[in-house]
């Protein structure tokens, strides 16, 4: 397994299925990631994928485990198909778990490996999911939750005890972290290494775009390079907006609701003595003391607690109701029986000494009926909005049990709209320049995870209660979009790609003359193009291994290059290429220097227990035999791509 991690680690899809796997390697239950083998059982040659000892992992297998990876993998990143799984390496870390699992099952047997039934019990009676009301394991959940599945006990009986043999083997070889001093030097120095060079470049637009591009060039050009111009899945989605408005006419407060609520808060709107109070707490009498003698001695009262390390807190406009249920009855009493610039304590409170003073005090006249009314109104009128819409959709949700989409929408008087075929991120491709609508956000992410057929479904829209009834419509496949539609976009990408191969021979040229003794500088102006001044390019190694991703790539090709030689490096947005001499190497020398080793032995050591577990699994497959057929991998593939993704239906 971590062999297979080591070589996909840096590939988004195969990273995400590696980690998977390092998941069920802590005994994480997921009972969604099933693969079940067909075992030594027999099984034509054509439909056996890989052969690892005895047990032969089926092209069926294989391609159950894949969709099931690309449907997991589409929770994350809902645009991701069957052909951007295979392109950015899923299949083959797919395949690659499959054979680890295996192997290491096969070779757990041969050395006796043993795991009790006690032990996967355990593991499944653990499973807070399947708990019951009493806390304790419940029976019934777990057969609901095999039947939801597809699976049995047994099956999940097995993938447990895989994970628990794999855990074992591979543990304790990842825990690993001993790095001895001298394994570590060279690497050290290699960060002390220092490299300068001299870097030019050659512009795409230098070159001349030539003549343009006729028919036949366009449409084989497009042919050629028709997955540019592969626009990924769209949906549209037909849905129907419930929102305050929609229940506007129900929730319209009464004169007797609003009495009846000015009755209940009479306090609220009945005169108060406001104040603005602050307080501080103290730990102990005499530091409070101290305190209260430093407030009244003229330093305000934040100042001086901040100055002795205190947090002080404000209470503004606060009744004394309220102020007591913030301190004590005690310290309220205090508060409210001064007057404004009092300094009130020290008091004991519940967590220590209050010290306080009053800031600002107001009288707040009592309100009437016809005053609070507006306020009222509004108040119950957001509460009441929340109460029925929360009924509405819970209704819907029992509704669309019998009903569908269309009769909700027509029984409850709403307006169905319907999107045009958009991404997940809410872009229109056939609309480029609009932008996504916000207010689609949650409509397109429940969308984008239904399935043509499905029914319709409720999606919250904001914390009023507002929802939305929204039914997938159509899915329109990733497909590329027609030449004569974008025949202009064809045309520039001809041009550009066409003048930037012509700045690849000349750069081409220019790195061979260089290579040749030639100065960078007078093999670029041979070309007798316009082009920029070469300049110096230096840096350490330590800088390029500190950050990879910071450092510019001309200056990470130095660090790949013999000294005295001329290599050539493409620009990004085909602007053109890089030409980079190196012609000074700097070698670094750690000895002496302890706590560069010291670094670069902790470095080491949190991955080196990763690579003997690399080496363990490539061992145990070498021990166990393995024997792939290629020709079956490579027709499930072409299947693969062939075939619809994991959503696209008719």
């Amino acid at each position: 397994m971590i062999s297979f991690i080591r070589r996909f680690i840096t590939n988004p899809i195969g990273a995400a299925v590696a980690l998977g796997f390092v998941a069920l390697m802590g005994l994480i239950f997921v009972l969604s990631d099933k693969a079940s083998f067909s075992g030594s059982g027999a099984a034509a040659k054509g439909d056996v994928a890989v052969t690892v000892g005895k047990t032969k992992i089926t092209v069926a297998d294989v391609q159950a485990a894949a969709r099931r990876d690309v449907d997991q993998y589409r929770q994350q990143n809902p645009q991701l198909d069957m052909a951007g799984y295979i392109a950015g390496g899923g299949l083959e870390a797919t395949l690659n778990r499959l054979i680890d699992s295996a192997a290491f099952r096969a070779y757990a047997a041969q050395q006796g490996m043993v795991v009790s039934k006690k032990s996967v019990d355990g593991i499944i009676a653990s499973q807070p999911s399947l708990a019951g009301i009493d806390g304790k394991f419940d029976p019934k959940k777990y057969e609901m939750a095999l039947q939801q599945i597809g699976s049995t006990d047994a099956q999940v009986r097995e993938d447990l005890t895989d994970q628990i043999i794999t855990r074992h083997l591979i543990i304790p070889t990842v825990g690993a972290a001993q790095v001895p001093a001298q394994l570590a030097l060279p690497y050290a120095s290699l960060l002390l290494e220092e490299r300068r060079g001299v870097i030019g470049f050659i512009p795409t637009q230098a070159v001349p775009v030539g003549p343009a591009p006729t028919d036949a060039e366009l449409t084989t050009y497009y042919t050629r390079n028709v997955a540019r111009y592969r626009v990924p899945e769209r949906r549209i989605l037909r849905y129907a907006l419930v929102n305050p408005t929609t229940v506007a006419a129900q929730v319209t407060p009464t004169e007797a609701e609003i009495a009846a609520a000015y009755k209940a808060q009479s306090a609220k709107y009945a005169p108060a003595d406001l104040r603005t109070i602050i307080q501080v707490v103290v730990a102990d009498q005499a530091a409070a003391n101290a305190l209260v003698t430093k407030v009244r001695g003229g330093t305000p009262i934040a100042a001086a607690a901040r100055a002795a390390g205190l947090e002080p807190i404000t209470a503004t406009d606060v009744q004394k109701d309220a102020y007591a249920k913030q301190s004590s009855a005690d310290v309220a009493n205090a508060a409210f029986a001064g007057k404004v610039g009092d300094v009130v304590g020290p008091l004991r409170g519940p967590l220590g000494f209050v010290v306080l003073k009053i800031e600002k005090q107001r009288t707040q006249a009592a309100k009437t009926l016809a005053e609070a009314t507006s306020e009222l109104k509004a108040e119950l009128t957001k509460q009441k909005t929340g109460t029925v819409l929360g009924k509405m959709r819970a209704s819907f949700d029992d509704a669309l049990a019998k009903d569908h989409f269309d009769g909700l929408v027509a029984k409850n008087k709403l307006t169905a709209q319907r999107t045009p075929a958009l991404l997940a991120s809410g872009v229109d491709p056939d609309a480029p320049t609009a932008k996504p609508d916000p207010a689609l956000t949650q409509i397109l992410a429940a969308g984008f995870a239904a399935q043509v057929g499905d029914d319709a479904q409720t999606v919250p829209l904001d914390a009023d209660g507002s929802f939305a009834l929204v039914q997938l419509d159509k899915v329109v496949p990733a497909a590329p979009r027609p030449l004569a539609q974008i025949r202009d976009v064809v045309t520039r990408d001809f041009t550009t790609d066409r003048a930037q191969r012509a700045a690849r021979q000349v750069a081409a040229t220019v790195v061979a003359t260089a290579n040749k003794g030639t100065p960078i500088a007078q093999a670029l102006s041979a070309t007798g193009l316009k082009l920029p001044a070469t300049r110096p390019i230096a840096g350490p190694r330590a800088q390029l291994l500190a950050n990879p991703r910071a450092v510019p790539p001309p200056l990470a090709l130095l660090f790949a290059m013999a000294q005295n030689t001329t290599k050539l490096l493409e620009a990004p947005d085909k602007a053109g290429f890089y030409i980079i001499h190196l012609d000074t190497i700097v070698p670094g020398d750690a000895r002496g220097k302890p706590q560069v080793i010291a670094g670069t032995r902790g470095d080491i050591s949190k991955v080196v227990g990763r690579e003997y577990a690399a080496q363990f699994g490539k061992a145990v497959q070498n021990a166990i035999g393995v024997q792939r057929n290629a020709a079956a991998i490579a027709k499930l593939k072409a299947d693969l791509l062939g075939g619809a993704s994991a959503t696209d239906q008719p």
